[in-house]
């Protein structure tokens, strides 16, 4: 389960090393009232390169009526909850990583370095250890197609399913995942299974009874009540794409990937994250609606990735000054429009209000993001825009961003060997967590059985001085190791997850 904690109006996804928690990831959320919209393609690579059809098990989706339970009759609901409860599976999740242990840090002396030389043996030393999680998924097809999230499964070198009410582990497959929205498809061997029912998640309503259905700490199946709290939360800052179900039924690590029902068994969401500052449930949990997850798994069986489309501009929400000067309560303000993209074709320009797309009024950004976001390369859009206090109406087709555009810079090994070195820029910031002002040279890759692995570099450290020479680039990096002459048993002080670390080279 990703957990965000709230230290200092900071938010958090909690890091769970142990046995049985989630596998999960920091990421700094700050959220932002500038958010871009040129929507770039996602392109997921799967394992199953054949294409399939499927198609999902659905609850009816007439005109609900609500109603509250009779006088004399026991409330229950055994009925409703005991057939989904056989379409949520266990994960279990293996990951190999390279962990650095400290050898002696009498080593960190440069006195006992000298006096000692090499008898108190290396600094570091490169060691493998297995990192164990655990998670959630729900059973979609009867032939073994299960969704979840993409952080229960990411980066695992080996996934294994326990189905409700057994106690026999099954390898599982990935067939492709979506990190953008968090989530992922498995599959299993496996014939006769219970898929759940698909309810209308655009039909939820705050104040509806609903169930989580998991697996929290590991204990086994466990089902636990509460109401929807609120819909359509966005800006949590989890995802790139969010349009939340926010829950207080009690979501715990472990059940991530796991079902959000409705009081008739329905499926509504796929429980995701809480919010805490503890690390456990704290009443407020989040799923990610059943309706895009049927649609995101849908297109990772049956075309195996995802394609998002772009419209090509940068936007924000209005101020209470700005909706006086546009004379509008909603729509979002454009603040940039990228050169060649769909936008500048069709004409849009700064400082138009986008109120509305395909017909329906536009909230806010997020609004906007979300909703473009769901369509693919080339689908007609049909904007409204409101430019000098008139309304001027334009259509475009969304367009898949160019691959150069987000392509990652080319790493240089020049420094050490096996130690790719990339200067630090935005996109890097955001990928490894970065400080917004942190500067010098990132580690972007260390080739298997080089010098930068037996000196126990990892990927996304940051080296930021070598002996006494400040580094803020991989020019200056290499420009210290030319002044030195030598890195061999020189000290690079490098930034590792926020904490610095030294490393005497061998």
């Amino acid at each position: 389960m990703l957990t965000i904690y709230l230290p200092m109006l900071l938010f958090y996804k909690k890091i769970s090393q142990m046995q049985q928690g989630d596998n999960m990831t920091k990421r700094q959320l700050i959220a932002s009232t500038i958010i871009s919209v040129g929507i770039f393609a996602s392109i997921v690579t799967t394992i199953s390169t054949k294409a399939n059809a499927i198609t999902f098990k659905e609850t009816a989706s007439q005109d609900l009526q609500r109603a509250m339970p009779t006088n004399g009759n026991l409330l229950s609901y055994y009925e409703v909850i005991k057939e989904p409860k056989k379409s949520v599976v266990n994960i279990f999740t293996k990951k190999v990583v390279k962990q650095v242990t400290t050898m002696n840090p009498l080593m960190n002396d440069p006195f006992f370095r000298q006096f000692f030389g090499g008898e108190l043996g290396g600094m570091q030393m490169p060691k493998d250890r297995v990192e164990r999680s655990l998670g959630s998924g729900v059973i979609v097809t009867e032939d073994g197609y299960i969704i979840t999230n993409n952080h229960v499964i990411e980066n695992a070198d080996e996934i294994m399913v326990v189905l409700p009410d057994t106690k026999n582990e099954l390898h599982a497959k990935l067939i492709g995942a979506d990190p953008k929205t968090d989530l992922a498809v498995i599959k299993i061997d496996a014939k006769g299974l219970i898929p759940i029912s698909f309810a209308d998640s655009t039909k939820v309503r705050e104040g509806d009874v609903v169930f989580a259905i998991g697996n929290p700490f590991g204990v086994g199946e466990t089902v636990t009540q509460g109401i929807v709290s609120a819909l359509n939360k966005s800006g949590i800052g989890i995802n790139d794409y969010e349009n939340f179900i926010q829950t207080d039924a009690s979501i715990n690590p472990g059940n991530s990937g796991g079902a959000l029902v409705d009081s008739r068994g329905g499926l509504i969401g796929i429980n995701t994250a809480i919010l805490s500052n503890t690390g456990q449930n704290n009443g407020i949990g989040f799923a990610i609606p059943s309706s895009l997850a049927k649609k995101i798994s849908k297109e990772l069986v049956e075309k195996g990735k995802i394609e998002r489309g772009r419209i090509g501009i940068t936007m924000k929400d209005m101020s209470e000054k700005e909706r006086k000067y546009y004379s509008c309560d909603k729509g979002v303000i454009v603040m940039d429009v990228q050169k060649g993209s769909p936008a500048e074709k069709a004409g849009i320009k700064m400082g138009d209000l986008v109120v509305k797309i395909n017909g329906q009024n536009v909230i806010d950004s997020a609004f906007l993001k979300n909703y473009v976001g769901s369509m693919s390369p080339s689908t007609p859009v049909a904007l409204v825009l409101l430019r000098a206090g008139k309304n001027v109406n334009i259509t475009l087709k969304l367009e898949k961003i160019d691959d150069k555009v987000v392509a990652v810079t080319n790493a240089d090994y020049t420094f050490m060997d096996g130690l790719g070195l990339v200067d630090i820029n935005d996109a890097m910031r955001k990928k490894y967590s970065l400080a917004s002002k942190q500067q010098g040279a990132l580690v972007m890759n260390v080739k298997e059985n080089s010098s930068a692995s037996r000196n126990g570099f990892s990927e996304g450290d940051v080296i930021v001085q070598v002996e006494d020479i400040e580094v803020m680039s991989v020019h200056d990096a290499i420009g210290a190791k030319k002044a030195l002459g030598s890195l061999s048993n020189k000290q690079i002080f490098v930034r590792r997850k926020g904490a610095v670390y030294s490393v005497i080279l061998e």
